[in-house]
């Protein structure tokens, strides 16, 4: 495919000057791929080296123009199908066997419940659209406990989507220079209005700065790349997941970045060290991640796996990267290249296809009695349960009877969760119904956060069996205590919760109820908005002047003390160790963080008439199994699945008498 312009340029354009081997630009490319690596190593001091991705941006921008505006200032026009051609037979050979090995690493190494979606992952970055899958997934870059070993080609599918519509946008001529100027700002105002991590709509703009000065004539002025390569460490050192990314915070990676192009050039960076470093930066790039997650360690270890990764990009670069690109068979003619890299990016979707449908098995050779049915039939429904976690922490096999199994406990969704009477992390508390879900002539009101929302099937039931007419009001991360929170996922103040808040109490002072439940995580501490001096004392406030509130409200109010938080993904542990289950259940001190809080909580409620129900004892003895009989206890981390809360709801039904 050519694109060819209505007049053929007998002269280059300003700003296309011949190509010109930019040392520097190799040496940059180091400083980036440096960044990225040590800071995914967990090195000390650089949280924020996440920025070196902002910075490859840039470097690929200011080189990608300037190759293409020397194609046109030369011939008048731009060859699409070389352009594509170069960039499949320079990427694609090495982006595949980068798949094809973490394919093989995760099926031997990684816990056998994460195959079927890492295998879904390989098959978006080989189509490049994992940026897509991350963001549409909701993945948070910081925050996820369990990333994939495919999470970093993200900034490979930014860039080969940018480019699906950016040489078009140089083979416009004397308009050219205007719409990419118009395309770059739009993309920042967008980063500004919607902070994606992932999206290439907000990330255009830091490949268009570096477009845009490809159009430009750049100087020699040391003391500008100087300058740029403080930013890019300033950044790289201040920043940290709490940092509001990309947003305006992007601008000083990125201007950083194009001061160090725009200076002409630095003696540092055109040091032979940083420039053969540079050019191992796209195969250290991709090989260090998925090594540093099939092989988790210690940081000194970690350290040495990263150098390892070096090791491999090395033997890559000589072996594949270099023979095939420069081979004359996909050179001379663009269709042989567009065919390897449309082969290559069709061979690993293929096998990762294949990986979803048949990923490795997990042995589930037990057979655990029903839970169920022996609480019923107990005298003692409290001793039944401390035989059954008794038994949960010596047992052996997974059973083959589990209820929910892995793929349930995920997908897991409760009715107030479908009608919008919880509401997640964003979006206003517009329900769809009034966010009853019993008939009955006592009014019950369930109201927390997620943390909450977990004990609503065992509410349910008894709510049921006792005629109550059962309300549900719970907010995603956002506790019933009076107190300011940030919000995690935006790094910025959790207003939603405060206005949620404020609507809920509303809501209960109309209904009057009966009994009023309420419970709350106490993993509100690094989120506490301003990073009080005294976060102890926010917490006891916010709880008084909740409790106080509430019992204004209501007949009666109990709260549910929190329940435990996992070390280890339960169906990680459980399918890694499927037959030595009794491994994954933690002591039980390692579960219960923020001990001074919950007795805070706990106190508070005393001394304010609120009677207190501990869940621990119905989750752990000594230690905290996650299987009990042919029951799954927990849905993730720290919350429960929906039969275990409904498993325990004559213990509750119980104490809330």
């Amino acid at each position: 495919m050519t694109v060819t312009l209505p007049r053929r340029r007998s002269r280059p354009a300003p700003g296309t000057a011949p190509p010109a081997h930019r040392a520097d630009i190799e040496g940059l490319r180091a400083v980036a791929v440096l960044l990225v690596v040590l800071a995914h190593a967990g090195v000390p001091g650089l949280s924020g080296g996440f920025v070196g991705v902002d910075v490859f941006f840039v470097i690929s921008g200011f080189l990608i123009t300037g190759l293409l505006r020397r194609e046109y200032a030369a011939t008048g026009r731009i060859r699409l199908a070389r352009f594509y051609a170069r960039r499949a037979v320079r990427l694609l050979p090495l982006a595949t066997l980068v798949i094809v090995v973490t394919l093989a690493g995760a099926w031997y190494l990684a816990p056998p419940v994460r195959f079927t979606t890492w295998a879904g992952d390989a098959v978006a970055a080989a189509t490049y659209t994992m940026n897509v899958r991350l963001d549409t997934g909701g993945t948070e870059y910081f925050g996820d406990p369990a990333p994939s070993p495919f999470q970093h080609f993200w900034s490979l599918a930014v860039e080969e989507q940018f480019y699906l519509l950016w040489p078009l946008l140089v083979a416009r001529g004397r308009i050219g220079p205007v719409l990419m100027a118009a395309v770059t700002a739009g993309s920042f105002a967008w980063s500004l209005h919607a902070t994606s991590y992932f999206g290439t709509a907000g990330r255009a703009w830091e490949l268009g700065a570096g477009a845009l000065l490809a159009l430009v004539t750049t100087g020699h002025r040391p003391w500008l790349a100087w300058a740029g390569l403080a930013a890019v460490g300033t950044a790289a050192v201040l920043f940290d997941e709490t940092t509001r990314f990309p947003g305006t915070a992007a601008l000083l990676p990125v201007l950083g970045a194009v001061a160090v192009i725009a200076a002409g050039g630095n003696r540092l960076l055109s040091t032979a060290p940083l420039r053969w470093l540079g050019r191992m930066s796209y195969g250290w790039y991709l090989w260090h991640w998925p090594l540093l997650l099939l092989s988790p360690a210690g940081p000194a270890a970690r350290i040495a796996v990263a150098v390892a990764a070096l090791g491999f990009a090395v033997v890559s670069h000589h072996l594949l990267e270099n023979p095939v690109r420069h081979h004359r068979v996909w050179t001379v003619r663009s269709r042989r290249g567009l065919l390897l890299g449309l082969g290559l990016s069709a061979s690993a979707a293929a096998l990762a296809g294949f990986g979803m449908f048949h990923p490795p098995e997990i042995p589930a050779r037990g057979v655990a009695p029903d839970a169920g049915r022996t609480l019923a039939a107990a005298r003692n429904p409290a001793a039944a349960l401390q035989r059954m976690l008794a038994a949960g922490v010596t047992a052996t096999d997974l059973p083959g009877n589990l209820r929910p199994d892995f793929d349930g406990a995920a997908t897991q969704r409760l009715a107030p969760q479908l009608d919008g009477c919880h509401v997640g992390l964003t979006g206003p508390f517009r329900p769809r119904s009034d966010c009853s879900y019993t008939t009955g002539s006592r009014v019950v009101v369930l109201f927390g956060d997620s943390h909450a929302l977990q004990w609503f099937p065992a509410m349910e039931t008894l709510a049921r069996q006792n005629g109550w007419r059962l309300y549900s009001f719970t907010r995603s991360s956002c506790s019933p205590a009076q107190i300011a929170l940030d919000e995690r996922r935006a790094r910025a103040r959790y207003l939603e919760c405060d206005a949620w808040r404020s609507q809920v109490v509303t809501r209960i002072g109309r209904l009057r109820p009966d009994l009023l439940v309420v419970s709350s995580s106490v993993n509100y501490r690094q989120v506490l908005t301003g990073r009080p001096a005294d976060p102890d004392a926010v917490w006891q406030t916010g709880w008084v002047r909740m409790l106080t509130t509430l019992k204004r409200l209501a007949g009666r109010v109990t709260m549910i003390a929190d329940t435990p938080f996992l070390t280890v993904a339960p169906a990680d542990c459980l399918s890694t160790h499927a037959t030595a289950i009794s491994r994954c259940a933690a002591p039980r001190a390692d579960v219960l963080p923020e001990p001074r809080w919950r007795e805070q909580q706990r106190a508070i409620s005393v001394a304010s008439g609120v009677p207190v129900i501990d869940p621990v004892p119905w989750l752990c003895t000594t230690r905290c199994p996650l299987v009990v009989g042919d029951t799954l206890v927990y849905r993730d981390s720290n919350h429960l699945t929906e039969a275990y809360a409904r498993l325990v709801a004559p213990l509750l039904k119980t104490r809330l008498r």
